[in-house]
């Protein structure tokens, strides 16, 4: 391409100077002005449709990512050559999409793979922080409407989220490696999502080490002691691997009636909304797949407290008689009720 070539005779320029004579050389050592490669410039040179093949967003939301994390990511220097807002948000959106090595993500952009590492970090860190500004579990006067989105998705009745885990791999950490493991022998990160019928996330815990058990995930989580202390007007869908409760419904594991078995039916087709979500992370964003990765998660936990070591045995929590009781009963209910 043009801009390859143009580097490509930047670097000539450079090397040919260096062997011209060795007062020639001595001069331009003394001169010891560094020399700026010129950037890509993603946003005025590809169309809408490219941006979204190469970074999975478009000019317009590119740029509204970029003035969300201005604030904390705008370079306070007077020189011409710092690297803009626009350009570091470029640097992670293009890791996030592919997933590639840094020195492959730098030679696209323009930088060098140290620069991609600062930057990658940085962007993540700051789109961490913002977690709670759009990641949001529904709210009282939203419960209606997210019951009747499931209601048509699935005909499971008062719906108002579900619930599933997922496998983000990593590099091995460098301390306690071993709590990393997952059941596939990788090592990865178990993250927490609850989705809506919209395909939106609604509530994450991003701390957990592969080997930890999706129940206890939740059993631990905030989202799990608010919903225990204030019962919501709905339940949210969960496997079998979950305990049953009140609010957190899980399908019978051998449906004795046909009504059960209708309830089984709803259940999962209204719980593969969040396998959908998985779905479509994973394939938009290539750095959540098993390729090479960096640690990002290990150093963005989003909605929750940071994660107390694994050491204890890998078994889902237990809940009270009474919780079981409850749950059983709630659930016979609704078969009676919808089914």
């Amino acid at each position: 391409s043009t801009h390859t070539f143009s580097l490509l005779l930047l670097w000539n320029d450079q090397t040919f100077e260096d062997v011209l004579s060795e007062d020639e050389s001595q001069v331009w050592r003394d001169d010891s002005r560094r020399v700026y490669v010129e950037r890509s410039k993603p946003l005025e040179q590809y169309t809408n449709e490219e941006l979204y093949a190469r970074f999975r967003f478009g000019n317009a939301d590119i740029k509204y990512i970029a003035d969300l994390v201005r604030p904390e990511l705008q370079r306070r220097t007077r020189r011409s050559h710092s690297m803009s807002v626009e350009e570091q948000v470029l640097i992670a959106l293009r890791f996030y999409a592919f997933g590639s090595f840094y020195q492959v993500v730098g030679d696209s952009i323009g930088v060098d793979k140290s620069t991609v590492s600062k930057v990658v970090k940085a962007v993540s860190v700051t789109l961490a922080s913002l977690v709670n500004q759009f990641v949001c579990f529904p709210r009282d006067d939203q419960i209606s409407q997210t019951n009747h989105k499931f209601l048509l998705l699935g005909n499971m009745p008062n719906t108002i989220g579900v619930i599933d885990c997922t496998h983000v791999c990593i590099q091995a950490p460098h301390e306690r490696e071993w709590e990393y493991i997952n059941r596939k022998g990788r090592h990865s990160i178990n993250i927490q999502l609850v989705g809506d019928a919209d395909l939106l996330i609604t509530n994450c815990v991003v701390k957990w080490p592969g080997s930890v058990h999706d129940a206890r995930i939740l059993r631990e989580s905030a989202l799990y002691r608010k919903l225990q202390t204030n019962r919501p007007d709905g339940i949210i869908l969960v496997g079998s691997a979950y305990p049953l409760l009140p609010w957190l419904m899980t399908p019978f594991l051998a449906p004795n009636t046909p009504e059960q078995a209708r309830f089984n039916t709803a259940h999962s087709k209204t719980r593969c909304a969040i396998e959908r979500l998985n779905g479509v992370l994973k394939r938009r964003f290539a750095s959540g797949t098993p390729r090479r990765q960096h640690n990002t998660c290990l150093y963005c936990p989003a909605n929750d407290a940071p994660a107390e070591s694994a050491e204890i045995e890998d078994i889902p929590p237990t809940c009270s008689q009474n919780e079981r009781v409850t749950g059983h009963a709630v659930r016979d209910a609704i078969v009676r009720n919808y089914f």
